[in-house]
């Protein structure tokens, strides 16, 4: 009896509080895109036995305690309530597939404005089985922030995911790679001068978020409406898909980061865009906000480490933000797409040496005891809301995956509840990473947006395969 009070009265973290307030109510939505039709009868099973198990806020709901503090209380699940299975309308056999994606886009931008009860655990399913230009079918899992972080929600996916060369080996991931193997061999003095920079540097940081949290807005752009309420208007999921191949192949001849490449590619898409949608504000001052996660692991853990007590830690939102101003073009116009990668690279790698996530996350402590989680909630929301575009990203496994023998074809994900006209997530799966760009329904031209991703990727390529020789700009 005494697990069990202590099992149901987990309180919920500060982030959990921040994500699900007056303010703020987030969620992030997978997608797996199956090879086959899905078997619906396997649905109700694979949620009882394999999904609900692997944690218990995914059978409990956000209560308010008699002290005042929010908690996890365990009640019972009845998964039938959780699943939906929408019905599109009747199509012939000579209609073309494309209807079906406009249906699928249609029933997604729907769904990315509702909330779930919070009568019920905070989560659904939703079982699209509709051939697509993708995929035979679609299953889309839409899990609340409160629950956990990207982190915490995609290991809690994968588990329920197998191997398709060999189920019983677990899913791998690519391996992280210290930014600077380097750094090790620097010498006393380098290592003092680094520890100086990073100091000022962090002071300097944590100055301007103030600002930009408390005074300064990014410009009007054709990214930025500065209308408010946006996280409540309708909004179009679209996506690209990016050759890993190819972006190693820019990765080792520009001496990068995949990271920095992707983040180059965005912020060059970006300017595109807005030169092409209004010339006159190709060098307006934009600023990109970058998802962290905090987390001192290696990669996901396996769902028998994850239902370890000792693994409690795994769980939640363990995240901070990077704030990035976009690049802006010389004078003279878009010059060379490479400065967009080496600036992003630059602009990151000083901003990760940097203390001012650590101060920023102290300064959200304070304000938590001080005023509480819906003061902390409104901070993040004009934070985030000043700026201009969201970023976030995710490594998938490297093989292919399986759910109960249904083959995955891709994989993606976004994320509701913020206050900005595009949000960006990457994800990797197998060669494939994909970008995924949630946009303001009749704001933003989705289809013109993509193609300038495309034609920024593009020249990026085929600037970086024209120098001879590795760049370093150091």
């Amino acid at each position: 009896m005494e697990q069990f009070l202590e099992e149901i009265e987990e309180p919920v973290s500060p982030h959990g509080q921040y994500f699900n307030s007056s303010v703020i109510c987030s969620y992030i939505f997978g997608f797996l895109e199956l090879a086959i039709p899905f078997d619906v009868s396997l649905a109700i099973p694979l949620i009882k036995d394999v999904f609900i198990p692997i944690n218990p806020r995914f059978s409990s709901i956000m209560v308010r305690h008699e002290d005042g503090k929010m908690i996890w209380q365990k009640v019972e699940v009845n998964p039938e309530e959780h699943v939906k299975i929408p019905k599109f309308p009747e199509t012939t056999k000579s209609s073309p597939i494309e209807l079906y994606d406009n249906h699928l886009s249609d029933y997604v931008t729907s769904i990315l404005i509702e909330r779930t009860p919070e009568d019920k655990p905070l989560w659904e399913i939703h079982i699209i089985n509709y051939p697509t230009t993708n995929a035979a079918s679609t299953i889309i899992f839409q899990l609340h922030h409160a629950i956990g972080d990207g982190y915490s929600l995609m290991a809690a996916l994968f588990s329920c995911l197998q191997r398709a060369d060999d189920p019983s080996l677990p899913l791998s991931f690519p391996s992280r790679i210290p930014l600077d193997p380097k750094c090790e061999d620097k010498s006393l003095f380098k290592k003092l001068w680094f520890g100086v920079n990073a100091f000022f540097s962090s002071i300097s940081d944590f100055g301007s978020s103030i600002i930009k949290t408390r005074m300064i807005a990014d410009d009007i752009t054709p990214i930025r409406s500065g209308h408010e309420g946006i996280d409540s208007q309708p909004a179009i999921l679209s996506n690209i898909s990016l050759s890993l191949d190819q972006i190693k192949e820019i990765k080792s001849k520009l001496g990068v980061t995949i990271n920095d490449v992707i983040c180059g590619m965005i912020f060059y898409g970006l300017r595109l865009y807005m030169e092409e949608m209004n010339e006159k504000t190709k060098r307006a001052n934009s600023t990109a906000v970058v998802m962290l996660n905090t987390r001192n692991i290696k990669g996901y853990q396996s769902l028998k480490e994850m239902q370890k007590p000792e693994s409690k830690g795994l769980w939640g939102n363990k995240l901070s933000f990077l704030q990035i101003p976009i690049p802006k073009p010389n004078k003279s116009g878009i010059c060379n797409p490479l400065e967009y990668v080496w600036e992003a690279r630059e602009v990151i790698k000083r901003k990760k040496s940097s203390f001012s996530v650590h101060l920023i996350a102290l300064l959200m402590d304070l304000e938590m005891k001080l005023r509480g989680p819906e003061a902390v909630s409104k901070m993040i929301y004009d934070t985030v809301g000043n700026t201009s575009v969201i970023i976030s990203n995710m490594v998938g496994p490297v093989e292919k995956m399986t759910l109960a023998n249904h083959s995955v074809n891709g994989f993606y994900f976004t994320m509701t509840g913020g206050p900005q006209d595009i949000n960006i997530t990457i994800m990797s799966y197998v060669e494939v990473l994909r970008v995924t760009m949630k946009t303001l329904k009749g704001f933003i031209d989705e289809e013109k947006l993509k193609l300038c991703m495309e034609n920024a990727f593009e020249f990026i390529f085929t600037a970086s395969m024209n120098i001879s020789e590795i760049s370093t700009k150091d």
